[in-house]
């Protein structure tokens, strides 16, 4: 797929965004300036009302709205890339792609399971958990009731 020179360019909406961002915040404080000067200019609390509702509240609206857009997250793909490496990405061949890793217990055996004394979970013998440790020993019917043994997440014993 080759990208003749009438298509535009990538554009990272991302960096309009936290420009704006800035742009609003900047608005915010300039209206809750305005605001404070017009209040503090005033003696009486009924003539500082009109300040307070068309600077100072609609001030910090922009300063909230304007944190939020500056503290996003950036989209993935539009922080520092360029259209380049977007089509590099997009026009691979699919016989170079990496192959999916497996998921899956990490230890397979069918000895019988074991526990660290004092432990909750049931293992594997061979769970990379309980390798290396002398003090496991195989767990029976009795000791899975009465400890209320469960089973490893990472071995996954039973299956």
């Amino acid at each position: 797929m080759k990208r003749d020179d009438a298509t535009p360019a990538f554009v990272p909406w991302g960096a309009y965004v936290h420009r704006a961002g800035w742009l609003l915040l900047a608005a915010g404080a300039v209206l809750c300036g305005l605001g404070w000067y017009g209040i503090a200019g005033e003696r009486y609390a009924e003539r500082q009302i009109p300040y307070l509702a068309s600077s100072s509240i609609p001030g910090a609206a922009l300063i909230v709205a304007g944190a939020v857009l500056v503290a996003r997250p950036p989209d993935p793909g539009s922080a520092g890339q360029q259209a380049s490496d977007i089509r590099v990405l997009v026009e691979e061949p699919a016989d170079k792609a990496e192959p999916a890793e497996r998921t899956g217990p990490v230890a397979v055996s069918t000895a019988p399971p074991v526990a660290v004394p004092g432990g909750t979970l049931l293992h594997r013998p061979d769970c990379p958990l309980v390798q290396g440790k002398p003090e496991a020993a195989p767990a029976g019917p009795g000791d899975i009731r009465s400890r209320a043994l469960t089973p490893c997440p990472v071995c996954e014993p039973g299956r």
